[in-house]
């Protein structure tokens, strides 16, 4: 390096063309805060300029290129060293040379296919991030700026009700519906539980929300629960012929789509758990559906069954199964 590029250095700032007026949304970042970030779908193009800034006036500053590149990356935290990319697109924006005056270079990526919703978890991380570099022969200067993207979805045209059957044999039926089958994550869970049989001396009944995030494969698997919430149906004893609403506001909660085996490195799911509480604090249990949840853009987000399709009997009939019933708690 010449004595003329001594000590000098520069800043960067990256502008997408749009900034003005693209939408923001608050994401979750590592250490649990939320920040807003531009929001991007799959196959938008991403553009916008890379403004370098030399600190010092008059001094020049010889580099080896300079470049900027779109990444979409996932890292499991129990493996910080290697970062798996599903996506790297690079453009050069200079080559080696020098700048003698701060500089602005213009840069565009087509129609980026972007698969995978951004995602910030227990055990994993997926991040899409532009990265702009002015390669220098001691010490490159970088600057990064995360995105969020968001999957979209159509809304379904079937959306059957559910009805279900469940109990302890000779102790407990329960018949339990809801509305429909696939909700947005703005909507309302609305439905019904009828007793059909009581001799259990129930004293309060709930529906949990779980959250599942698996990680690793094979031997390396890692599962991390997560209650995203719990509305109380009832407290106190109900009896035969009782029935009791649901209306359960989704709005309210923060979650995220079902996300299966993304890029074979982790999974997100949710559970409807039914919990029964009987006076003897015996807590009994059914993880009675799974639900898949889709973006759809201009009505929020969309939720289905995350299996392919409804179990037989769950859609319009019936289900008969039984609770589980959990260990009783330790004083």
């Amino acid at each position: 390096m010449s004595f003329f590029s001594f000590g000098q250095s520069a800043e960067i700032d990256i502008v997408l063309k749009d900034a003005e007026t693209r939408k923001k949304v608050e994401h979750k970042t590592e250490d649990g805060k939320k920040d807003k970030y531009f929001l991007l779908y799959d196959g938008e193009t991403v553009s916008g300029n890379v403004n370098v800034t030399l600190k010092n006036p008059g001094k020049r500053l010889e580099h080896q290129g300079i470049k900027m590149e779109f990444i979409g990356q996932i890292e499991l935290y129990y493996d910080r060293g290697n970062h798996h990319e599903f996506v790297s697109l690079v453009k050069d924006l200079a080559r080696p040379g020098e700048l003698t005056q701060s500089q602005t270079f213009d840069f565009e990526f087509t129609h980026v296919e972007k698969p995978y919703e951004s995602y910030t978890g227990q055990n994993v991380k997926l991040r899409y991030f532009l990265r702009a570099t002015v390669s220098r022969r001691l010490n490159d200067i970088s600057k990064e700026m995360d995105i969020v993207v968001h999957t979209l979805s159509t809304y379904p045209e079937l959306n059957s009700s559910i009805k279900m059957e469940v109990g302890i044999e000779d102790c407990l039926h329960i018949e339990f519906e809801y509305n429909k089958s696939k909700y947005h994550l703005k909507d309302v869970i609305v439905g019904k539980i009828y007793f059909l049989l009581v001799r259990l001396k129930i004293r309060h009944m709930e529906i949990d929300i779980i959250k599942r995030e698996t990680t690793g494969t094979g031997p390396n698997v890692y599962h991390e629960n997560d209650t995203i919430a719990k509305y109380e149906i009832m407290d106190g004893a109900p009896v035969r012929g009782e029935s009791i609403p649901i209306r359960l506001f989704l709005a309210g909660y923060e979650m995220t789509p079902t996300m299966r085996d993304i890029n074979k490195k982790y999974s997100v799911r949710y559970y409807l758990n039914l919990v029964l509480i009987d006076e003897e604090e015996r807590r009994y249990f059914k993880q009675q559906h799974k639900y898949w949840r889709l973006r759809q853009e201009g009505s929020g987000d969309t939720v289905a069954p995350s299996d392919d399709t409804p179990g037989q009997g769950q859609t319009g009939g019936y289900n008969p199964t039984h609770f589980a019933k959990a260990q009783p708690p330790h004083h």
